[in-house]
């Protein structure tokens, strides 16, 4: 049983569970949100049962790719065998499930279609015969709603703020230009297992300057918000930042981008810090 738990927490890359888990929760915080009980139900999913749904379903549907991956097998990705699967879409549906149902049927119509959507996209990017993840272009707008919709769920339930949409666009520019990067590491494996990508379309170098570009774009638009925006926006640089250096990278070098990609994971730890010491900041002086 420990060893299952184990494996199970391991496929859901607790490495990421932050990027799912804050955007909910520092959103619906600082948008007003009052009801602790939804908040804390809500973020508890975004934590961990929303990330083993995602990454367990990927993990299932990808495993023939995976496994020749040679990325895969730690923190980017598990390589759990065939007779492990059966366990992990179980876990899915059993702790998926009962908090879906009690969001659902509690928190008004609005929100329940917004966390239905949310859900669809978590299950289209990897399933059989949807497969979001193989329609270039289209991989990188879902994958950056996995981690954009926690967000937008929470200011679905507090009403729609009109404040929130300017770091709802950007947030969402930055998952897709995040993604589109990710990609660029897996051109090679995702050819020889003739999986189209973003990154397998539009050419290694191409992919990184519109990740790059992207990511300026981001950060202008928070920086244009307030003196903590701009403070935000220093941090979104550091994305562009670091990957300049493969702006002109060749397809057949590709794979050397996983070492701005293992940058990627930990910067995100570090601005998670940054955004929460402006929004205390932020809180002391209102």
């Amino acid at each position: 049983m420990i060893n299952t738990l184990r494996k199970l927490v391991l496929v859901s890359r607790p490495i990421s569970w932050p990027n799912t888990a804050y955007p909910f929760a520092a959103g619906y915080v600082v948008c007003g949100g009052s009801n602790s009980a939804v908040w804390l139900l809500a973020t508890l999913y975004f934590l961990f049962p929303y990330n083993l749904l995602m990454y367990g379903v990927n993990d299932v549907f990808d495993y023939e790719s995976d496994i020749r991956n040679p990325r895969k097998g730690g923190i980017e990705g598990m390589r759990e065998q065939k007779q492990f699967h059966p366990t992990i879409i179980k876990a899915c549906v059993i702790t998926n499930v009962p908090i879906l149902a009690i969001l659902l049927a509690t928190q008004g119509l609005v929100p329940a279609l917004v966390l239905l959507a949310l859900t669809f996209f978590v299950l289209a990017y990897s399933v059989a015969y949807l497969r979001f993840k193989e329609r270039p272009v289209l991989d990188s707008i879902t994958s950056s709603i996995h981690f954009v919709g926690p967000l937008v769920y929470a200011i679905s339930l507090l009403h729609w703020p009109s404040s929130a949409w300017p770091f709802v666009a950007a947030f969402f520019l930055w998952g897709m230009a995040s993604h589109a990067f990710g990609a660029v590491q897996d051109i090679i494996p995702d050819k020889k297992a003739n999986i189209a990508s973003i990154a397998t379309v539009l050419g290694a170098a191409t992919t990184v300057r519109f990740a790059f570009v992207l990511y300026i774009v981001a950060a202008v638009i928070i920086a244009a918000q307030n003196t903590g925006g701009l403070v935000i926006a220093l941090c979104g640089l550091l994305y562009a930042i670091n990957i300049q250096k493969f702006l002109f990278v060749s397809e057949k070098e590709s794979f050397k981008t996983n070492r701005a990609w293992r940058r990627f994971i930990w910067l995100n730890l570090f601005t998670g810090f940054v955004v929460t010491m402006v929004l205390i900041f932020a809180q002391i002086t209102n």
